[in-house]
């Protein structure tokens, strides 16, 4: 306890260690905050009843001598807790003796996420996380569509514990890491060249880079001289650099570092934050008369920050027990082993934990034992300094102004940064890979037929040993590739042996790729579950499924009575007699004022017909008087338009229809029957027709498209076969070829597919270019090309013959043939006298009935 000269009261001394590297700027830098961060506290809270004693070690940037320094604290000053150490490497013992001694470990610069997987309670990070930035980066990513990024990073501790975190951060927006550079962290200016040259030669040319700004700056300078930092690079810097970029040589910067993009932690800018900096540089330019400019960074903020909340968590604790329990020493024990526990160390943690205010850096908050996440700034190096460009928040996304009053949903959206300054002075966004000058080309398989050279055609020139490959899976493939945001070369390989021929099936060319002796197939490969165990595939690029080819039935002979169809039975029959009771009413209203219904009887009974069933074709000749007679016919012709109108329709479908019905309507029709079906020699079609309980000997292979058809014209009756099984693109080009063909949907599968090995990062861009609905329509013009319709197929005219309308023939002939012997037997009677004469030959009697014939009859009621 300490007397105060001014108010009598006692005030209590509390020990703190303080372990930093203070031969570092951030070592000096931190501890000249710490300093005025108390005189600050105390000065504002002079009534406040305990004081922060500092005891202050330097760790010589040495983790031995950190853990040092910090045993030495706790054994023999029995600090309350320490503030350090100032890197993740020297933190991890460090923080055991805090778990150990109950002792609370307060770190503002130690941001390495590997501490928080040593879950010690005691451990208190008053930083951002390394991890908490990721996001941010691969929105970067994202916005601008990058797929492939290379991660440069330092080979120690600070360098990979951000990795994992950023890796799948990156592979959540589709981006894939092809390559990790890791630099030692002492690493001459030819190694780190010869890393860059490696890094020059391969085709991504975007860059994520972790290390130190020291490390960092050397870098710079040599990819500079390496034309690493012209047009077309992309480099994205985490905060590692970039919160430090003030301490960064200048003519570095300005030399080296322009164009690059960096992740920058968000502090914003207030009166207190200014009063702050300017009076840090008066009083840290007074101990320091040798450092002219002096640069406050993120860590000075973060420190000024952690001693205040350390400050204010002691103070809340009142008149504690501020000792040590000790331990009795023996002969074998260590100092690890008698080092003493704090006993006010539980209370301090649980002050920290609960410590809330408004620091340098905004809302000073603990999260899970570390600073709470806040915003960070998208910055363009440009000049001497870094631009912002934007922002990312972890609810909105990339935002142009953090304080718009228009925040939407989670955005990724380029438009939402501003204008940026690309490597090589450039304002074009750099497409993110470049054809390398050394790079691996694919060896593509692709299939050798000896038919169906739509889908692929492989054409040998002996003179010259090569091959010439077409069709309509390499125009697919290559205008995928070239939608790929990175250049894949790759060479297209037949699978054939010397002399051109097949070297195998599809399942021996997915054996290759499997044993990785090739890099893909591209080709009319099915993709089926058995063949993704060994190989990936790519999104399919063809219309999926098993179908049906059968051929329509022949109608001819069989529809001669199609004409009648149209009408039902009743509607035929009332249709009759209102012909018949329409010709009895316009007989009753016209026979007695109209001439042509008058005569005789039978002459009567005629006309009346006549007349009736003539509307049916509009040809009726008589006239019509009475008025009641004339709206009679009005509504009949009306009722008689209708009719014959609907049945013209109906029969024109009618016959259409029949000439559209498939010989086969389903698969269990073809089980039953027991007939013979078809498919494609050596294709997956096969085993799906045995699960399907097909007998073997009804099947019958067939190895081109003229062979499918001759099987289908034959039939299975005569050694043919009644339908033909094949996938839906292979069914296609038979459809194409002829008309003559309808297709049944059979079963479900996934189509053709590109052919890949297992995890190539080929597969899922391939797969996104597939589905996008712009290159569908190309890749139906393509199909449209390859597969063009036509009729080159005998007897595939729909024009209607004989066989279709002989009944009606039949019908008419019948009828003026009945008419001729009835006339006939009516003429004979009347001239029964001249047949019956026996004083005339035969022949007299045939001249004078010809003459009777040509003569007027006067009996006739028309004359």
């Amino acid at each position: 306890m300490a007397q105060s000269g001014n108010n009598n009261a006692q005030t209590i001394l509390v020990n703190v260690g303080v372990v930093l590297d203070l031969q570092t700027w951030v070592g000096q830098m931190g501890l000249s905050c710490i300093n005025i961060s108390l005189s600050d506290f105390y000065t504002s809270n002079p009534s406040y009843k305990t004081r922060l004693v500092l005891n202050v070690r330097d760790s010589k940037g040495d983790e031995v001598a950190a853990a040092a320094a910090a045993l030495d604290l706790i054994k023999n000053k029995q600090v309350q807790a320490i503030i350090g150490p100032q890197g993740s490497l020297q933190a991890n013992f460090i923080i055991h003796l805090g778990k150990k001694s109950h002792l609370p470990i307060i770190s503002f610069s130690a941001t390495g996420p590997s501490l928080s997987s040593i879950r010690s309670p005691y451990f208190i990070r008053a930083a951002q996380n390394d991890s908490s930035q990721v996001n941010a980066i691969s929105a970067v990513v994202q916005a601008f569509g990058w797929r492939e990024v290379v991660l440069i990073y330092v080979d120690n501790e600070f360098g990979e514990g951000i990795i994992p975190s950023l890796t799948d951060a990156l592979e959540e927006v589709d981006t894939r890491v092809s390559y990790r550079s890791l630099i030692p962290p002492s690493a001459t200016d030819s190694q780190i060249l010869q890393e860059l040259y490696k890094l020059r030669m391969m085709q991504t040319r975007v860059f994520i880079m972790h290390m130190l700004p020291t490390l960092g700056s050397r870098l710079f300078v040599k990819a500079k001289e390496v034309g690493m930092m012209s047009e077309g690079y992309v480099w994205i810097l985490t905060n590692g650099i970039t919160d430090q970029l003030s301490s960064v040589d200048s003519s570095v910067v300005t030399s080296s570092m322009q164009g690059v993009l960096g992740i920058n932690t968000y502090i914003r800018n207030t009166p207190n934050l200014n009063n702050f900096t300017a009076r840090w540089k008066m009083k840290f330019h007074q101990d320091n008369p040798s450092v002219l400019n002096p640069t406050l960074n993120i860590f000075g903020y973060w420190a000024y920050d952690a001693a205040q909340a350390l400050a204010m968590a002691v103070e809340e604790m009142g008149v504690a027990n501020f000792t040590f329990q000790m331990f009795n020493a023996s002969i074998d024990t260590t100092d690890l082993d008698i080092i003493g526990v704090s006993r006010s160390g539980p209370k301090l943690l649980q002050e920290l934990a609960d410590t809330t205010f408004t620091g340098l850096t905004g809302n000073f908050r603990l999260v899970h034992g570390q600073l709470e996440r806040s915003t960070f700034q998208i910055v363009n190096i440009n000049g001497h300094a870094a631009r912002r460009i934007g922002f990312w928040t972890q609810e909105n996304g990339l935002l142009r102004d953090l304080y718009s009053f228009s925040k939407s949903k989670y955005s990724t959206s380029k438009s939402n940064l501003g204008s940026i300054i690309w490597p090589g002075d450039s304002t074009s966004i750099p497409k993110g890979w470049d054809i390398p000058t050394n790079g691996k080309r694919l060896k593509i398989l692709v299939p050798v037929y000896d038919s169906l050279n739509q889908f692929v055609q492989v054409i040998h020139d002996v003179s010259t040993n090569t091959s010439k490959v077409t069709g309509y899976c390499i125009d697919i493939f290559q205008i995928i590739i070239e939608k790929l945001p990175y250049a894949v070369a790759y060479d297209l390989i037949p699978f054939a042996i010397p002399n051109g021929s097949s070297m195998g099936s599809y399942d021996n060319m997915i054996d290759q790729v499997f044993y990785q002796n090739y890099d893909g197939i591209v080709g009319d490969i099915t993709i089926t579950a058995n063949r993704s165990l060994y190989v990936d595939f790519t999104a399919p690029y063809t219309e999926p499924g098993v179908a049906m080819l059968v051929p329509y039935k022949d109608s001819k002979g069989k529809n001669a009575w199609v004409f009648l169809k149209p009408l039902t039975w009743d509607l035929w029959l009332t249709t009759g007699c209102f012909f018949v009771f329409i010709a009895f009413i316009v007989w009753i209203l016209e026979h007695q004022i109209n001439e042509d219904f008058q005569g005789p009887a039978g002459h009567q009974v005629g006309t009346s017909f006549w007349f009736s069933f003539s509307i049916m074709v509009f040809a009726q000749r008589e006239r019509v008087l009475s008025n009641l007679a004339r709206f009679v016919v009005i509504v009949w012709v009306f009722v008689v338009l209708i009719l014959t109108q609907c049945y013209t329709a109906s029969l024109s479908s009618l016959l259409v229809v029949q000439n559209l019905q498939p010989t086969v309507v389903d698969v269990d029709e073809l089980l039953k029957s027991r007939e013979n079906v078809g498919y494609w020699e050596n294709s997956v079609v096969y085993g799906m027709l045995k699960q399907m309980k097909f007998d073997d000997s009804r099947l019958i292979s067939y190895k081109s498209i003229e062979e499918c058809r001759a099987l289908l014209s034959k039939g299975s009756e005569k050694g043919g076969i009644a339908a033909a099984f094949d996938e839906v693109p292979y069914i296609k080009v038979a459809i194409s070829q002829c008309k003559r063909y309808t297709v049944i949907p059979t079963l479900r599968t996934a189509g053709f597919g590109f052919v890949f090995p297992k995890g190539s990062p080929l597969v899922p861009d391939i797969s996104r270019v597939i589905l996008n609905d712009t290159e569908v329509l190309k890749m139906m013009e393509i199909e449209n090309t390859w597969f063009p319709s036509k009729s080159n197929c005998l007897d595939s005219s729909n024009s209607l013959g004989l066989d279709s309308f002989w009944g009606l023939f039949l019908i008419v002939g019948a009828t003026a043939v009945l008419a001729l012997l009835i006339f006939m037997v009516m003429f004979v009677k009347r001239n029964w006298h001249v047949v019956a004469s026996p004083s005339s030959s035969l022949q007299e009697k045939f001249v004078t009935l010809g003459r009777r014939f040509f003569e007027r009859d006067l009996n006739s009621h028309t004359s």
